[in-house]
């Protein structure tokens, strides 16, 4: 099935091998510093589905740096996540960030008649998660070598 995706979503140019950019890298690694605070004012100012959403896509605009540094291009979130397993192997980080766009999805797109579901408390866990991943992941891009940068292209084609 992961296979079928991956494939299907190339066969329509949406996820394909591009030439490495560091200068797009630092542009999706601005991003999320960006979405990152955006998350944390909006958590002080009690907008929790949004400071949600803002968790979440400073996770994903950290993925997509290290997917733009070593020159793959992906237009769908859920495979940009799959690639982040598949790919290095990185499990605790991919579990993060799934589980933060569900979060996102139930949080942006779904209305509950109560409000208190979306607390505090869960909020600022997300944003917890979110500055974690955006930590390792920052460590994962700067540790990337030309080599690997080569190992990891030739591992996409075989996906």
């Amino acid at each position: 099935m992961t296979n079928k995706f991956l494939n299907k979503l190339k066969n329509e140019e949406k996820l394909e091998l591009a030439e490495p950019s560091e200068d797009i890298c630092n542009s999706y690694l601005e991003k999320s510093v960006n979405c990152l605070k955006s998350a944390q004012l909006l958590l002080q100012n009690n907008l929790y589905e949004n400071s949600i959403g803002m968790s979440y896509y400073a996770m994903y605009n950290q993925l997509l740096a290290l997917l733009f540094r070593i020159g793959i291009k992906c237009e769908n979130h859920s495979a940009s996540i799959l690639l982040l397993k598949l790919l290095f192997g990185k499990n605790d980080l991919y579990m993060l960030i799934s589980d933060a766009k569900k979060e996102r999805i139930d949080k942006q797109y779904y209305v509950t008649e109560e409000k208190d579901e979306i607390t505090k408390e869960i909020t600022d866990e997300l944003l917890n998660k979110a500055e974690d991943f955006v930590l390792k992941m920052k460590v994962v891009v700067k540790n990337l070598s030309n080599d690997a940068i080569d190992e990891l292209r030739e591992k996409f084609k075989t996906i």
